[in-house]
């Protein structure tokens, strides 16, 4: 189907934009707090190397700053153009976090930036820090108002539907803003984006250590980034069990997908380290289970169970029918004809409506929906498998991977013997794609997890798109990815250049006048020896 096409491609669309836009983010929030810490020792100690720290690898921030913005702005106005049926249905509550986040975040991050770059011979040592730190606290507040919409759309707490506008109305906006959900995602994505910045550090650090150049410098860049680094990848691992436990409480089928649980076993669920899932035959082949472990994560006990896929799948058929009943009486209920009976039956069942919309895809008499209709409906209400199960073990076994390796590069940065371990430094600088490749992932478990729905269990992903056509939707694609691409070659370029130059590029007009001097002088006494060594023949 054509309708069909046009939300694939959506999707796809905004998929491939938000993950573009996604390689600046993590390092932006992660270099954000790492150049504040740097210029809080710098004002401590007043020592030159951590305002040089602050001036090279904020060189580095600003690259990947701007780029980040590029990005993020045209994600925002998809909204608008491929999201427009969603824009109108849940636009009163998921514009106000964005809102929100433009005038208090985004203003106050983008407006001292620049006093953060070009403040260094206008302000004082603690006006220059205070500016620094407002820079960090203003990133982290950005990623705060975008994780409280996303986290609504995963929870969506706070909001009713209104009938008589049939769109969602905001009815609380501190159950928005204090949304368990939004809240846990927030500091596990903050934390990601400090390990992300921590092996970014730690890997250019690793290079110019293993080249033998710029010591000072990079000892103490790596010594910074190996200690709040470690404090990061700790507070990642925790975070994300708080998090596991947040989708087990309200997100029952993502869990179930992750872990390829097709059956409700007897609590305490095993986690399954490893397996083939099987989605048509329901069965998950060659499956290693840890025992406990799932049941520990996804409920904080050993007696609750973790609902499987079948048990789910019978539940949603259940609400879809129960949504088929809520939809016909929504339309007698606008046209002022239910009797107060069937108006309890409507309160009753209209939480089910977004179940009942499944439906849309396949019928626009929702009420009257055949049997095989439902089925198909029933099937829509489970995300792929397959996609979720290895994302998500790609996402914990890198995670496990950097705590490894920065947990080594503190450890021995603590005994002040990195220069003696090339093998940590080579492999810090091989394992630096790894938090960009685990964060995708998440983020791919997070937003594929939740389908079929924009709006979890409130409106189906089906309806949310707008009335484009296949060819517009094309255009936009190849437009966006060719934009987007040529905006990371160009990052990419940026940022090997000046890291290749190192920090002594801080000051290389200072380094070539002294090395000229240093010529002149060498010449001036090599003339000096050479000179009566030629006159001695002629005097004897």
């Amino acid at each position: 189907m054509i309708i069909d096409e046009v939300v694939d491609l959506s999707r796809l669309q905004f998929a491939l934009t938000a993950m573009y836009h996604f390689l600046f983010v993590p390092l932006t929030l992660g270099l954000a707090f790492l150049l504040a810490i740097m210029e809080s020792l710098y004002v401590m100690t007043n020592k030159q190397v951590y305002k040089d720290m602050c001036k090279f690898w904020g060189k580095l921030f600003a690259i990947n700053f701007a780029l980040g913005v590029t990005t993020g702005i045209t994600m925002e106005f998809q909204f608008g153009t491929n999201w427009a049926y969603y824009s109108h249905y849940v636009g009163d509550i998921f514009g106000a976090p964005l809102a929100i986040e433009g005038l208090m975040a985004f203003f106050l991050e983008s407006t001292l930036v620049g006093l953060m770059f070009f403040g260094w011979d206008r302000l004082s040592k603690r006006q220059h820090l205070a500016v620094t730190w407002l820079v960090a606290i203003g990133s982290n507040m950005s990623a705060l108002w975008i994780l409280i919409a996303n986290g609504w759309m995963q929870h969506p707490i706070g909001a009713e539907f209104n009938y008589e506008t049939m769109r969602m109305e905001m009815v609380s906006f501190a159950e928005v803003m204090f949304n368990p959900v939004a809240q846990v995602k927030f500091v596990h994505t903050v934390a990601a984006g400090y390990v992300t910045g921590s092996i970014f550090v730690l890997a250019i650090s690793s290079y110019y250590l293993l080249k033998k150049r710029d010591l000072p410098f990079a000892r103490r860049s790596f010594s910074v980034a190996a200690a709040f680094g470690m404090a990061s990848i700790l507070s990642v691992l925790v975070l994300g069990d708080e998090s596991g436990y947040e989708v087990g409480d309200v997100q029952k089928v993502k869990l179930a997908a992750i872990e390829a649980e097709w059956e409700t076993h007897p609590a305490p669920a095993a986690f399954t380290a490893f397996g083939i899932p099987d989605s048509e035959n329901m069965e998950t082949h060659f499956a290693v289970r840890i025992p406990y472990v799932m049941g520990i994560i996804a409920t904080r006990s050993l007696d609750e169970q973790v609902t499987g896929i079948i048990d789910l799948k019978a539940e949603h058929e259940v609400r879809i029918r129960n949504g088929m009943m809520a939809f016909g009486l929504l339309e007698k209920l606008r046209a002022g004809e239910l009797t107060e009976e069937e108006r309890a039956i409507y309160e009753e069942h209209k939480s089910d409506i977004g179940y009942g919309m499944l439906l849309k895809r396949y019928t626009d008499d929702i009420p009257n929906a055949s049997e095989a209709m439902i089925a198909k409906a029933v099937d829509d209400s489970i995300p792929a498998v397959g996609p979720l199960f290895w994302n998500f073990r790609v996402m914990v076994g890198l995670g496990f991977l950097m705590l490894g390796a920065i947990g080594l590069a503190f450890y021995q940065s603590c005994k002040q013997k990195v220069d003696e371990k090339p093998w940590l430094l080579k492999g810090l600088m091989f394992i630096l794609p790894a938090p960009w490749i685990a964060i995708l992932c998440g983020w791919f478990v997070a937003e594929y997890g939740r389908q079929p729905w924009t709006i979890a269990e409130v409106l189906p992903t089906y309806m949310s798109a707008s009335s484009l056509s296949v060819g517009e939707l094309w255009f936009s694609i190849i437009l966006i990815c060719g934009f987007y691409t040529v905006a990371l070659v160009v990052e990419m370029f940026l940022m090997f250049r000046f890291a290749r130059l190192g920090p002594s590029s801080l000051k290389t007009g200072r380094y070539h006048f002294e090395q000229g001097q240093q010529q002149q002088q060498e010449a001036a006494f090599d003339a000096a020896v050479t000179a009566p060594a030629k006159e001695t023949p002629s005097n004897a």
